[in-house]
């Protein structure tokens, strides 16, 4: 998922990505990914923590990496009680985790709603999730044919 990101960012100008992620000159967090963002709310809100704007990319890739750790485990563990893991399974779930991170982020005030965004940015948010899903299931189709 992070090289097709990577990639994809290649592909789109740059004004379409400073639209997506909006720079902003006063506060640092304001501009920050998503991922940051959440561990900023959860280290104020939970442990009283100030998080400096310092920890932004380290926060950004702890929370994406352990993000998609947990929730590629949680696939894992589904696809194992099924005793398969197929690729329209793994894109099932890919679309599931872009619906969950609006679900989510919607109301934590990160994301607006999907409809407000164009749909060219929408397609690649969805894309990175779908690349996810996909990896993921041939992953875990690729590791139960070993053991």
């Amino acid at each position: 998922m992070t090289v097709w990101q990577e990639l994809a960012s290649k592909l789109q100008s740059s004004d379409e990505v400073s639209a997506e992620f909006p720079e902003s000159s006063v506060d640092p967090w304001e501009s920050a990914p998503a991922p940051a963002r959440v561990a900023k709310l959860i280290g104020e809100g939970v442990f009283h923590l100030k998080v400096p704007a310092e920890k932004i990319g380290f926060l950004t890739n702890a929370m994406h990496w352990g993000t998609g750790t947990g929730y590629g485990a949680a696939y894992g563990l589904l696809a194992a009680t099924r005793g398969r893991s197929t690729l329209r399974e793994g894109l099932a779930f890919g679309t599931f985790v872009w619906l969950s991170s609006y679900a989510q982020l919607v109301p934590l005030g990160i994301y607006e709603p999907p409809w407000k965004y164009p749909p060219r940015v929408l397609a690649f948010d969805i894309s990175y999730h779908l690349v996810y899903g996909g990896a993921t299931a041939v992953a875990f189709a690729v590791l139960a044919d070993d053991s």
